[in-house]
């Protein structure tokens, strides 16, 4: 069975990176929600003693929709898949608050003056050129960092919506969308510590 995701340390560099922080959430999601059938697949027959080859002596055809155990699959949505959204909503809202924050130390503020400041003094005639007083002033980087997390926020819900339609075909989850679970497992969770 997969292991649930670490959540990282959470530094503004760490938001800052964009790499970083979309390789975090790439591999978070490939690990759980990407594979989730054959998470799911795992708990069906979990290999006990190791491989067995007289396991692969017959075939038996088998429904791709093919109900869980009900323990496993909610022990499984415990103690792997909520707390890997977890990781992932918690690394979403700390950048988010990041994104909104002052950023004293962006190193390209002086940049961004400086070309501000150009541009004002600079003269331009529309009727020489029509597209010279076009003038696209760069974006701080909290600004670009704020249109990361839209993006990937939208992204999350896409992947869970589809990660929860599988987890409720395969457990017989009763129907609901994926937030009401999650946000009675963390309410749940809350309670216990």
């Amino acid at each position: 069975m997969a292991q649930p995701t670490s959540p990282p340390h959470l530094t503004p560099q760490f938001c800052f990176s964009e790499g970083t922080l979309r390789a975090f959430l790439r591999i978070s999601r490939s690990s759980i929600d990407d594979s989730i059938t054959q998470n799911l697949n795992a708990l069906v027959n979990p290999a006990r003693k190791g491989f067995d080859p007289a396991s692969t002596s017959q075939r038996s055809p088998r429904s791709s929709a093919q109900q869980l155990d009900g323990a496993s699959c909610q022990n499984f949505k415990d103690s792997v898949l909520f707390p890997s959204w977890q990781a992932r909503s918690d690394v979403l809202h700390y950048c988010g608050l990041v994104a909104t924050s002052p950023d004293p130390n962006d190193p390209e503020t002086t940049e961004r003056q400086v070309e501000a400041a150009r541009e004002q003094e600079r003269v331009v005639d529309e009727r020489l050129d029509p597209y010279s007083g076009r003038y696209f002033p760069k974006e701080p980087r909290t600004e670009q960092l704020a249109l990361l997390l839209r993006q990937e926020k939208g992204v999350e819900n896409i992947v869970r919506s589809r990660t929860w339609d599988v987890v409720k075909q395969r457990c017989g989850e009763p129907q609901g969308d994926w937030e009401d679970a999650f946000h009675s497992w963390r309410k749940r969770t809350e309670e216990a510590s």
